[in-house]
């Protein structure tokens, strides 16, 4: 379960660095469109109402906005570790705020389950987490797929 916990935060802290795939037609979306189509995805797969969807997704892009904070963060700590005059007690501090990063997005995710619970069922809370990660995995096969095809074509 922990692993998993953790596989969802790295998919979705890398969520807006993601390239999406419309068929076979590979383009850059804009955050908005990302989010459109992450939301009909979602509901789809986990089979939300228009009612459920119109209370749910408001709070969930509030936690992946501050998911994105948190990993950009992180992500700007790391960065400070590419200068080659960094010290081994500078290392340290930078892998203290990663996973401290880590943990404050694990137990921010913690909240707003409690928060997702009044808004709908734990089997529908955990089809929104399985169609999630589904949405990713599969953006990243598309992602796959096109660079895959790009290297024949080079030949």
């Amino acid at each position: 379960m922990r692993k998993m916990i953790i596989l969802l935060f790295i998919i979705c802290g890398f969520t807006p660095l993601l390239w999406a795939t419309d068929g076979c037609n590979q383009e850059r979306l804009s955050p908005e469109e990302f989010r459109a189509k992450q939301e009909a995805y979602i509901i789809e797969k986990a089979g939300l109402t228009k009612e459920e969807a119109a209370k749910f997704f408001p709070v969930y892009f509030e936690l992946q906005d501050k998911k994105k904070a948190l990993n950009d963060k992180a992500w700007n700590m790391l960065r400070k570790g590419k200068d080659e005059k960094t010290t081994e007690a500078q290392y340290g501090e930078i892998l203290e705020d990663v996973y401290d990063a880590r943990i404050a997005s694990d137990e921010l995710e913690k909240s707003y389950y409690q928060k997702f619970k009044k808004i709908l069922s734990n089997k529908k809370i955990f089809l929104v987490q399985r169609a999630e990660m589904r949405f990713h995995r599969e953006l990243l096969k598309g992602m796959n797929r096109k660079e895959g095809s790009g290297h024949k074509d080079k030949k």
